[in-house]
């Protein structure tokens, strides 16, 4: 058997590289926040990243293989490239399915990462599948490599972009996203020869290389599209509430309250920082207590902490963060102490050990000041 000689353009290999790496930041990007969103927009933005990811997975495979260059002409069958596109995009967003409608724990991201890590494989041999005039040949130890790396990477990146909803876990786990796409293709193709063929089995049109080009350069820029679109959520915006300044205003106007977004049955409200009584952690989002109930609020504690703390409140412990003005009692035992509260449904704050002495102090400070005045 004759296997042809085959060589890469380096710079489409890179660019397929590229489009890996913005289909997995579009798609990790669009899921973020979800469990704060009703279930019509959440599936709506599942069926994006699935389109997304596994369309990127699609995308980066033809860039790349556009710059496969072989001594003969070739073409794709078109049904098949469709189906193998299709095929990518179906099991991705099963694989989001899992993540967003079941509980998520280790067993359910490793077995969202597997199938992601299946996706790839699929998508990879179908659209080889569709190669006509030539036919690719595979080697056990290619194809058995490839699918681990695929399965291991892909577990791996869901593992850390869903471990915590960070912007760098995101990062992170983008990076592995893509690294897994570029590796299942050249490893899988490292171990693929080539022979010609003279009658193909045609089953739906003929594609040349030139008319998916059309189709890859088209994905690929609703894609950039996309990635532009989601990015700017990662821009530092103006702290909320914050008033303009104006030349002929003689003094800075009094600065708004913050207002802290929480959710209520469903319908997004905001809540001035003056009325929240204490903020607790609740897995990746937190729960925001005023005086009369208890409200959803899609910021983690990490965010909360960056936004209230300059507006006076205190961390007690690593799950809560309290606004002083409402606490009316505190109260110490041996190892820990409480925040206690005017409302009487309002459950009290804990104070850890490790912040007893500074809770207390700033507690005792603030008397100081409000009998001063």
């Amino acid at each position: 058997m004759d296997f042809l000689d085959v060589s890469h353009n380096t710079l489409l290999v890179t660019l397929s590289c590229l489009v890996a790496l913005v289909a997995g930041f579009t798609g990790l990007s669009l899921t973020r926040d979800l469990g704060s969103k009703p279930d019509f927009e959440k599936k709506v933005l599942i069926a994006l990243a699935a389109i997304a990811l596994g369309g990127g997975i699609w995308a980066m495979h033809f860039v790349a293989m556009l710059g496969l260059q072989m001594p003969i002409l070739f073409y794709y069958d078109a049904a098949i490239t469709l189906i193998s596109a299709l095929t990518a995009i179906l099991i991705v967003g099963a694989a989001l399915i899992i993540l967003h409608f079941t509980v998520r724990n280790r067993f359910t991201v490793c077995l969202a990462g597997g199938t992601i890590g299946v996706g790839i494989l699929a998508m990879h041999y179908i659209g080889m599948a569709g190669l006509e005039l030539c036919r690719a040949v595979y080697t056990p130890f290619g194809a058995a490599i490839s699918s681990l790396v695929a399965i291991a990477l892909c577990i791996l990146a869901i593992g850390i972009a869903y471990g915590q909803r960070t912007n760098r876990n995101i990062f992170l786990g983008t990076a592995c996203f893509a690294s897994a796409v570029v590796s299942v293709h050249f490893l899988a193709m490292k171990g693929t020869k080539f022979v010609v063929v003279s009658n193909g089995s045609e089953f739906g049109p003929l594609m040349s290389n030139e008319t998916l080009a059309l189709g890859v350069i088209f994905f690929s820029f609703v894609m950039f599209g996309a990635c532009l679109w989601v990015g700017v959520t990662y821009l530092p915006r103006p702290v909320q509430g914050a008033q303009p300044v104006e030349d002929d205003v003689a003094a800075d106007p009094e600065p708004l309250p913050l207002q802290v977004p929480c959710e209520r049955e469903g319908v997004k409200v905001f809540v001035s920082a003056l009325d929240v009584v204490f903020v607790r952690a609740d897995a990746h989002y937190t729960q925001v207590y005023t005086q009369d109930e208890r409200l959803f609020c899609a910021w983690s504690m990490t965010d909360a902490k960056k936004r209230l703390v300059s507006q006076g409140f205190l961390q007690t412990h690593r799950s809560y963060l309290v606004n002083p003005q409402h606490v009316v009692r505190f109260e110490r035992t041996k190892d820990s102490g409480k925040c206690v509260f005017s409302g009487p449904d309002t459950p009290p704050a804990p104070v850890s050990r490790s912040k007893l002495k500074a809770i207390q102090d700033a507690l005792a400070s603030q008397v100081s000041a409000v009998r001063a005045t």
